[in-house]
Parts: C-alpha cells; structure tokens; sequence
C-alpha cells in the first residue's frame, strides 16, 4: 500500500497566512512544509493547524503545532494513539512555551489535525473544527469530530428550537469549544485503532475555509480529479474555493492523500 499525497494553500481574502501543514514521508523523513509539497510513501505522518491570534501569533502557533506534532511523533515510542496523544501535548506545551518567552503573543493558539498513514490504515487525533475526510466508493464522510459552535446550532435546528436558516447565519458558528492555546486542552478527538484503507481511498485534511463548500461539492471534485491523484485534487479543492469569490473567504489549507 502506497500513501501519494500533496499540499495546497490560498490566503483567501485574508492579507495573511495562518494555516500551516506539514507532512512527514517515511520513518526517518525530514518533513516538508511547503504548500506545495508532494511525494509518496508506504508510511506517512501529516499534521495541519488553522492558526488564530492576528497575523504574527497565529502564524506561530500553526506553524509551531505542525513542527513540534511531526518532531514528537517520529520521536516517540509506544503504540500510536500514545505517540498521537504525546506529541498532541507537545505540541500544545510548545505554544505555551512561545507565549512565556514573548507575553504579546498571549491568546494565540490554534486548530490541530494529526494523521498518521501505515498498512494498518490511518489513525488521526484532532482539537478544533478542522476537517478530516474519507472519499471511498463515491461517499464522503467525516472522520473527526467539530469542535466549534456549529454542531450545537445545529441540534438547536434539528429539534425545531431555530429555523435551519437561522442556524446556517448565526455568527457563532465558528467559534472554537477547543483549540491548542498551551492551556488545557478541552476536548480532543481521537482514533483508538486504525481505520482499514482501500486502494484508491481519498483523505482530505483541512483548515475550516474549505466550509465555503459544502461537503457534496467536495465530493464532487475529489471524484472529478481522483484519478489524476493527489496534487490535482489539492489544487481543484483550493481553485474551487477561491472561484466562490466569498469576500470573507478564510484561508484555506488542504493535504490530499490518496491510497494506491
């Protein structure tokens, strides 16, 4: 089994960036953390953080979170959802470090997806509302759970409290119940044993500015370029994005990987 994968990323109507992601291909690989990167591997390690804190703190902390998560992971020993859990509070540890060193960046933090891909399948923990796809036999589903208001709002939607239109518009819908801010962590999702992977699987991490489609548009264009493989699936979800010309538009993080 062969893990190809590829990065992209836009800014969106943002001046700044405060996504980062970072893959790790193989045991013993250097990690890549450019937006662009691309490879292949028969084991991979990808990490992906949705930054908060203006521009210079929430730059940090993604950036901070997916480094310090990869390092931690390659590091450590024991089975993996132990490694996950390990370099997960690593990595938070690692924000909370940069805030004692500099009181200004105070309040920063962010999201955090990591991933780990083997012959066992793939086994994930995450804080906050970024997004983990599976793409199998033309369904998506989502892997982790939502750690923002929206799922809440929803269930005020489903038992007729508010009207579904209300619920889509509320402005809360983005606030984050947990994120990586070097304080406790509130609530985290996890794997506890590896999810099987089929050849030609599609997993899809990503920071929330891919919630300006929904998830049957993103169906629609893994299934369009899946057979082209991972780049071009990455490149299609961010020039899909960015064609909805949303004036608020987030950026917007994507690392596609497909199964062979």
């Amino acid at each position: 089994m062969e893990f190809q994968y590829a990065s992209r990323a836009s800014q969106g109507a943002r001046s700044y960036q405060e996504d980062s992601a970072a893959v790790r291909a193989g045991a013993d690989g250097e990690p890549a953390t450019a937006a662009g990167a691309e490879g292949r591997a028969t084991e991979l390690t990808a990490a992906l953080a949705d930054g908060m804190g203006g521009h210079a703190g929430g730059a940090l902390a993604s950036g901070t979170a997916c480094s310090t998560f990869l390092a931690a992971y390659g590091s450590s020993s024991g089975d993996v959802p132990a490694r996950l859990d390990e370099a997960l509070q690593l990595a938070n540890q690692a924000i909370a470090a940069q805030v004692v060193e500099n009181p200004s960046l105070n309040g920063m933090g962010c999201t955090l997806i990591g991933t780990t891909f083997s012959a066992p399948g793939i086994e994930w923990v995450s804080v906050g509302d970024s997004p983990l796809f599976l793409v199998r036999g033309g369904e998506i589903v989502l892997l982790n759970e939502d750690h923002s208001l929206a799922p809440e709002i929803d269930k005020l939607a489903a038992a007729g409290k508010i009207s579904w239109e209300q619920a889509k518009s509320d402005p809360r819908r983005h606030f984050l119940r947990s994120a990586l801010t070097g304080t406790d962590i509130d609530l985290t999702d996890r794997s506890h044993r590896p999810l099987a992977l089929q050849t030609d699987d599609v997993v899809v991490l990503a920071s929330d500015g891919i919630h300006t489609l929904d998830h049957t548009e993103i169906l629609r264009v893994v299934l369009a370029y899946a057979a082209e493989g991972p780049d071009a699936i990455a490149e299609a979800l961010i020039r899909t994005v960015e064609g909805v010309r949303d004036p608020f538009q987030d950026n917007t993080t994507v690392v596609a990987v497909v199964v062979r």
